[in-house]
């Protein structure tokens, strides 16, 4: 593990433009090994007003719930739920924006910070992850976590992403609270 101070907070409004400076200037590569379907991704507007909307809502409202990943003090990625069933289950999204903080460690230790948000405030009994089956980081992230690998299919998993393999990984709040 490295010997940064990692801290994970909720997103605020200067959050908002880093995640969207991710979304539009991450390199091509680094994107299509995420899944995603460059053609698909919303304008700066909309990514603006997608993000921004959660800041206002309370968290039954919440169509996606961010949380900031700090290395330093400093942000360096965020994890986000959406297709969120208050109280039911939540699909959660991994992200480091710089290739300088990727495949160092920091991410196992990011999601575990992470978890304790989205159980208790969204009061989730289930939390699932959906990556492409291609990008190892992730896998490997979600086993290390305690995720168990449900099946692997071939999805379009979200509305920014091309048809592709994906593994579906999964939760449980009791797992969470009581790990293996």
């Amino acid at each position: 593990m490295p010997d940064n101070e990692l801290s994970v907070r909720e997103i605020r409004q200067e959050d908002v433009a880093r995640i969207m400076r991710y979304w539009m200037d991450s390199d091509r590569a680094h994107m299509e090994g995420m899944g995603v379907d460059l053609s698909k991704l919303p304008s700066e507007e909309e990514w603006t007003a997608m993000l921004s909307a959660q800041l206002t809502q309370s968290y039954e409202e919440k169509k996606s719930y961010c949380i900031i990943w700090q290395v330093d003090g400093e942000p360096v990625g965020h994890s986000n739920v959406n297709r969120i069933i208050f109280g039911e289950e939540a699909y959660m999204h991994l992200h480091l924006w710089h290739t300088g903080v990727r495949k160092r460690g920091m991410g196992t230790a990011l999601v575990k910070m992470t978890l304790p948000y989205f159980f208790k405030n969204l009061k989730l009994k289930k939390l699932y992850c959906e990556p492409y089956a291609l990008n190892p980081s992730p896998n490997k992230t979600l086993e290390k976590v305690g995720f168990e690998l449900v099946k692997e299919y071939v999805t379009v998993p979200g509305a920014i992403c091309f048809e592709q393999p994906v593994k579906l990984w999964e939760l449980s709040y009791e797992r969470f609270k009581n790990p293996v």
